[in-house]
């Protein structure tokens, strides 16, 4: 009887151990997944996740051993309205300008993140220059004066003044903006033309926009607001019409 108990004592103390463990898997699974549900931006639109992603390859991130060799960055127009803080057709026309800019310039090849220089027609204040650049600056790495100054005398790796502004030369009225994208290593150039007015918003955006801003629109008319302005941003990103991005290969 004795060693009947002590087998049936010890059956049931591997049980519990067996149950203890599997509940605190259980519960470090669940905790892990909802730190990690509660560190990730919400958007209320999908489409930001439909919009093609862009990858690039940054040998100063390998270097400095943020990523293996070969790796790539890839980023998504999601990142372009976090880091802007908001999704507008400027942030959208930047992004994409530069996807057409980088597929022209580097055609099957992953494009290198710090090899190109980036030129704007117009001062940082023509239009929406200032913010454009930035979200150009976050893909490429082109950055004005106050980018990385690059290692040792020569500048290894540099970015700053990969970006300029042309006060000179401002671009056709009708464009947003007029970007000029060039590889550093052969020189190759192309010219982006963004055209927002061949993406119109909804004629409903004249009531509502005086009214959101006054803040005397309803909650439903200030919902109403934001998903015609995202339509508006969705269309530029998925489906824009003909003439909203002019390119074309600048020859010296």
């Amino acid at each position: 009887m004795n060693n009947g108990n002590g087998f049936y004592k010890t059956g049931l103390l591997k049980g519990f151990i067996a149950c203890a463990l599997v509940a605190l898997i259980t519960c470090g699974i669940t905790v892990h997944k909802y730190v990690y549900a509660e560190g990730q931006t919400k958007y209320s639109k999908d489409f930001f996740d439909k919009a093609e992603p862009i990858k690039v390859k940054d040998p100063l991130a390998s270097m400095l051993g943020a990523m293996e060799k070969g790796e790539v960055f890839v980023y998504t127009y999601a990142d372009a309205v976090k880091f802007a803080g908001h999704s507008c057709p400027a942030v959208a026309g930047a992004y994409k300008s530069t996807q057409i800019a980088l597929k022209a310039l580097y055609g099957d090849e992953i494009p290198v993140r710090g090899n190109i220089r980036v030129t704007f027609q117009g001062g940082i204040d023509h239009k929406v220059n200032g913010p454009i650049s930035q979200i150009v600056t976050m893909i490429t790495g082109a950055a004005t004066e106050g980018g990385f100054k690059g290692f040792g005398p020569v500048g290894k790796y540099e970015r700053r003044n990969l970006m300029t502004f042309d006060k000179d030369h401002t671009p056709d009225p009708i464009a947003t903006c007029a970007i000029t994208f060039q590889r550093i290593d052969n020189g190759k150039k192309i010219e982006v033309m963004y055209c927002v007015e061949h993406v119109p918003g909804s004629e409903r955006m004249d009531k509502l926009t005086p009214l959101v801003l006054s803040g005397k629109a309803s909650e439903d008319e200030s919902k109403e607001f934001g998903n015609l302005w995202q339509e508006r941003v969705k269309t530029i990103l998925l489906n824009p019409p003909k003439g909203t991005f002019i390119v074309k290969e600048v020859k010296e």
